[in-house]
């Protein structure tokens, strides 16, 4: 009697939907996780420090200052911002920090936990989810003080004050979605994360953070193409009362963000086993 010979070949397609229905679960069943996580990071980056959740902010306030007293000392002329130039200055450099946060969240997350990842079996997605909780804690810390500073400036409460979370909620998706991207190869390269942040620099420039988009010029062009633009100005013109002018934009940006963001998802998920499996090897 004949055998019958069966081949065997390792299943190379990859399901898509499957992937995102297991990171949504693991996301969900790891909520938990993410929090304890989440907590012991916090504790651990304040325990020691005297000034504790001064540094949340410290960085962005410091920019602003420059900023304030290079316009106030007549050594850079700005254009007109059309509100107070320090609030237009705070706000600004809060909402970018806010913004270059999000970006950095996912790959400071996952390298923070590189002691853990090849030794204990857990759902990776707690890793980016614990990051989005830390974030959120800087982030209302940096909300509060920016609200100080709208009551100080005299422009107070108005009704556009109550949709400004969801400006801070887009910017979170935006940043977030960045960072997944850049996480896997950011793990592989220490070098990635540098190179992200210098750059961040010099794209604070090209985006109206600290002073308004001129009239005229290349310097016009490229801050109105810039997709982190409607980011900052939608958040601005919210947080003091102002039509948001970029509203469409910044809609656009933060559509395109919402499959980018599944997409991001699921290329995390993905690579980052792998990354694991290299890295202990």
């Amino acid at each position: 009697m004949a055998l019958e010979t069966r081949v065997y070949q390792k299943e190379n397609n990859i399901n898509l939907a499957k992937l995102l229905k297991e990171s949504v679960t693991a996301i969900y069943s790891s909520r938990f996780l993410a929090r304890q996580l989440a907590t012991r990071d916090i504790k651990a980056q304040y325990r020691q420090s005297y000034l504790g959740v001064f540094w949340a902010f410290v960085m962005p306030l410091a920019t602003a200052f420059v900023w304030i007293f290079l316009n106030n000392s007549g050594t850079v002329q700005l254009t007109d911002t059309g509100i107070p130039y320090p609030l237009y200055a705070f706000s600004g450099t809060l909402l970018w920090s806010i913004l270059t946060d999000s970006i950095d969240s996912p790959t400071a997350s996952t390298n923070g936990a590189r002691s853990i990842l090849s030794k204990i079996n857990f759902p990776k997605e707690a890793l980016i989810i614990s990051g989005i909780y830390k974030l959120l804690f800087t982030t209302s810390i940096k909300i509060l003080l920016l609200l100080v500073f709208v009551f100080i400036y005299g422009v107070g409460f108005h009704w556009s004050l109550l949709l400004f979370p969801l400006a801070i909620l887009g910017a979170i998706i935006i940043g977030t979605t960045i960072g997944l991207f850049l996480t896997p190869i950011g793990i592989l390269y220490t070098d990635i994360g540098r190179i992200v942040k210098f750059g961040m620099q010099f794209v604070m420039y090209v985006t109206p953070v600290v002073y308004a988009i001129p009239k005229e010029g290349i310097m016009k062009t490229l801050m109105e193409l810039n997709p982190l633009t409607p980011v900052i100005l939608t958040g601005r013109d919210l947080i003091v009362g102002h039509t948001p002018e970029h509203l469409g934009y910044f809609l656009l940006v933060l559509g395109c963000c919402i499959p980018l963001g599944i997409l991001s998802l699921l290329f995390y998920k993905i690579s980052i086993p792998i990354i694991v499996e290299r890295l202990s090897a």
